[in-house]
């Protein structure tokens, strides 16, 4: 399939004709590049590196072969229902022998080429299906196909056509994740919300969805000359994530004053029974919000505002917001791209040499350094999920001989596997954590020993939800407002976590890792396609690899406040 050389010749190629024509529409170049890449991108790939023009290589982008109605259910199901069609034996003619040309230069297709019944259904670099020859005939008899700005028209109608089928062509703007659903439709001709991007040709490893959000997710990454990309490409070991929403209210600002607890945030104007049902997220006491409107709903305030990197827009109570100038209001928070190497730094366990820490052993403050651990080097979505299955694998959490994750005592490790899986993914989550001493020292500039009860403590759930909101950016971690977000980067191959802080310290509070979903274990999503309960990986009261677990756990009354993180 097509890579980022590819994908740039792409761009660079048909830049002006896709941006002239997805002008004003809630398409743009790098979502038909990934539909080019997905349709025909193994054909051109191949042809862009010949000696061929332009409209040689377009009309050699043919595909999809057929000579029997096995599985088919458009027109033509045969060669017999096409030769029966007005100008039927012309356009087979040119259908096989388009197969035949083509199949000079992708291998792949000699074996069926040399039979004398088959023939392609799709045309073009974007494949316009042979089933709209009866009312379209003259764009396959005059070969348009091998003309770019016909080939994309037709590209345009089907993708706008598909648009409105899913619903989401009544919006002004759409979501890469929303436009893998069009493609979906694209590909089908209808789109389950249920099943998110699993959905479409299946290839024996992918689906169309999939494929086509990862093929979206790699042409963000790469800029053409003049223009610069809408994503920073990731470095192998890491995912290319999305960068948080920013915020677009443009009411008045308001400061958070609560002067006791945090604010929540709702998805309506009540407060929901239980209390914690209907809340999105929750803001510290002087955060700072901007008003969608300014106009009260009863006695609450419709805002949107940015915690962290997460975005939260919903109803606040006024009797906790303080009117605040506008220009104090902060930019959407930056994520360090690597770890600090000065002042506060990351601190591990010290290790007597030669000793190993193995799953086998009862849980410690040390990180495994067993022989040939797995690890996360990847360089694209694909290799980052199996290496994240690898992982889930080889630590094996519900195993009872490790005995590194299981409960004993009235006590679980959930923080422990969460600090495991991130530290082979080459991830710092903090098994131990420098004490307040320590880091007010750090601080000034000042080096440190590590020291267990002095200088360094270790990290339970509680304090990691502090850690991540005090020193999360610091070491690469952001917060997401969203499930759907969540899963989303997870599924490309980041790391994702949700953690919550129980009301009394002395109580455990609990950590799961957001792992990239597979075709066996997936996220549960409601009928409209929400994630409403992603896929975990966790220690606790029970272990499992995989499970989605009680929807909302994190909203528990026991819990204080909770939040979603990401790490590319």
């Amino acid at each position: 399939m097509p890579a980022a050389d590819d994908i740039l010749w792409f761009k660079q190629k048909f830049r002006k004709p896709i941006e002239a024509g997805t002008a004003g529409t809630i398409f743009d170049l790098d979502r038909l590049t990934a539909i080019a890449c997905q349709e025909t991108g193994y054909i051109w790939q191949v042809l862009r590196k010949k000696s061929l023009t332009q409209s040689q290589i377009l009309a050699l982008c043919v595909g999809d072969t057929l000579d029997s109605d096995k599985g088919r259910k458009a027109f033509p199901k045969t060669k017999y229902d096409l030769v029966n069609a007005p100008n039927g034996p012309e356009m087979f003619t040119i259908a096989h022998q388009a197969l035949v040309e083509m199949a000079k230069f992708i291998p792949g297709y000699s074996g069926v080429a040399a039979k004398p019944n088959k023939f392609c259904h799709g045309y073009g670099v974007f494949q316009y299906d042979l089933q709209f020859f009866r009312e379209d005939p003259g764009y396959f008899l005059e070969k348009r196909y091998a003309r770019f700005d016909d080939t994309l028209a037709r590209c345009l109608k089907e993708l706008t056509a598909a648009a409105k089928r899913t619903g989401f062509g009544v919006k002004p703007t759409i979501t890469d994740y929303e436009f893998a659903c069009i493609a979906i439709a694209y590909n089908t001709g209808g789109f389950k919300p249920s099943l998110g991007l699993k959905q479409g040709y299946f290839n024996g490893t992918k689906y169309y969805g999939e494929q086509i959000f990862d093929f979206v997710r790699l042409a963000r990454t790469i800029p053409t000359p003049g223009s610069a990309s809408a994503l920073t490409a990731a470095p192998p070991g890491s995912a290319a994530i999305a960068q948080p929403t920013p915020v677009s209210a443009s009411g008045p600002t308001f400061v958070v004053d609560t002067q006791s607890s945090t604010l929540r945030v709702r998805s309506e104007p009540k407060i929901s029974a239980p209390r914690t049902t209907n809340v999105v997220g929750e803001l510290p006491d002087g955060h700072l919000v901007r008003a969608v409107t300014g106009t009260p709903v009863k006695t609450f305030l419709e805002i949107e505002t940015s915690l962290s990197g997460a975005h939260i827009r919903g109803f606040a109570a006024m009797k906790f917001l303080k009117s605040a100038p506008r220009t104090a209001f902060p930019p959407v928070v930056s994520v360090a791209a690597t770890l600090p190497t000065t002042g506060i730094v990351a601190v591990y366990m010290p290790r007597k040499p030669g000793t190993i820490t193995k799953r086998t052993d009862p849980t410690g403050a040390h990180s495994l350094n067993e022989a040939n651990q797995p690890s996360r080097t990847g360089a694209t979505p694909d290799e980052l999920r199996a290496e994240f299955a690898g992982i889930i694998r080889w630590l094996a959490v519900d195993k009872l001989s490790h005995k590194r994750y299981q409960s004993r005592d009235g006590l679980t490790f959930c923080n422990v596997y969460a600090h495991d899986y991130c530290h082979l993914a080459g991830v710092y989550l903090p098994r131990v954590w420098w004490t307040p001493k320590a880091i007010e020292t750090l601080a000034q500039g000042k080096p440190i020993e590590p020291l267990y009860g002095d200088t360094i403590d270790e990290v339970r759930a509680n304090s990691l939800f502090r850690w991540l909101r005090d020193f999360g950016p610091r070491f690469g971690w952001r917060q997401t407002g969203a499930l759907d977000k969540l899963q989303l980067e997870a599924n490309q191959g980041a790391i994702g976590l949700i953690v919550a802080r129980r009301k009394e310290d002395g109580r455990s509070g609990h950590i799961v890792t957001v792992v990239p979903e597979t075709d066996d274990q997936r996220a549960r999503r409601d009928a409209n396609g929400a994630v409403i309960a992603p896929l975990q990986s966790q220690a606790g009261s029970r272990n499992f690899q995989y499970g989605t677990g009680q929807v909302n756990w994190w909203k528990g009354e026991q819990f204080a406040e909770s939040g979603f993180w990401i790490h590319a």
